[in-house]
């Protein structure tokens, strides 16, 4: 009898290694230099600004401790590549950027404790992946936007990495994202937007702009900026970048927990305004518009 159950137990083993197309969890290097990969590859829309985040994020790593190597190709997406890299910024994707068996390889990365950082239109990535809805934050992909206009920042969270240099409110220009889901359930929110600031919000009082949390094993952020090529000059924009990829690749802490209150005991934004002026998706049906 113990030789029957023992057969079987090894049967049903090589069964379930065999059967599925389930992402197996891929631990990145924990000791040597501390690498990042900055990934660029867009089948949309192209930012005109994606060449200066790679050389601000390539600054801030010397800098902060990390090297950064970026690349426009998605075969970088190997198990055995992605365990090189503590952590992976997605800078200014669009589209499609991840065939099946890279998509299997990456989701095995973050949830086997690597870091994930979405800048921008990170969020135009990836529509029908659900694997990249959950890194997002509940499905909180980009909806639309206003042209591009100064606005508020409020700091929900100022004890994170990402948000400990900066005022509690923080006025700043670029191109503000509507999204297709509020991601505050699923994540813990960072930043907000004032909306009665600017024009073209469409998410009410509760704007999440920036956020972070856990993903299996793994470290999820995302920021709505980044738009600009301004932006990856601006002091405060640069240290917001260089905290979140810090804490992505765990060299800096940072509480995450879903849904949690803020630390700094800011409530959420309540202004809002009129949704006027939002342009059409920047997905890769709508990248013949040229619009940003």
């Amino acid at each position: 009898m113990r030789r029957l159950l023992a057969a079987l137990l090894v049967v049903l083993v090589v069964l379930t290694g065999c059967g599925g197309r389930a992402a197996a969890p891929v631990a990145p290097a924990s000791s040597g230099p501390v690498r990042v990969l900055v990934f660029t590859r867009t089948t949309g829309f192209r930012h005109d600004s994606i060449p200066a985040g790679v050389a601000a994020i390539r600054d801030l790593g010397a800098a902060g401790g990390f090297t950064a190597d970026a690349t426009g190709d998605s075969g970088a997406f190997t198990a055995a590549n992605l365990r090189r890299y503590r952590a992976v910024v997605f800078l200014n994707t669009t589209g499609d950027v991840l065939d099946d068996r890279q998509q299997r390889d990456f989701e095995g990365y973050v949830r086997g404790g690597g870091g994930y950082v979405g800048v921008h239109s990170a969020a135009d990535t990836e529509h029908d992946w659900p694997f990249y809805g959950e890194l997002l934050g509940g499905g909180a992909w980009f909806a639309s936007h206003p042209a591009v206009q100064p606005a508020r920042v409020r700091v929900e969270d100022g004890t994170h990495p990402a948000t400990a240099g900066l005022s509690s409110v923080w006025v700043r220009t670029d191109e503000w994202y509507n999204f297709r889901a509020d991601p505050r359930p699923h994540v813990h929110v960072l930043l907000t937007l004032d909306e009665s600031s600017y024009t073209g919000g469409a998410m009410g009082a509760d704007h999440p702009i920036a956020w972070c949390h856990a993903v299996g094993g793994g470290r999820a952020f995302y920021t709505a900026g980044g738009h600009t090529r301004e932006s990856y000059a601006d002091p405060a924009f640069r240290g917001h970048l260089l905290g979140a990829i810090r804490w992505a690749a765990g060299l800096a802490p940072g509480a995450c927990a879903a849904g949690s209150a803020s630390n700094t005991g800011s409530a959420p934004n309540t202004g809002s305004a009129p949704n006027t002026g939002s342009a059409p998706n920047e997905s890769p049906a709508a990248a013949a518009t040229g619009l940003s």
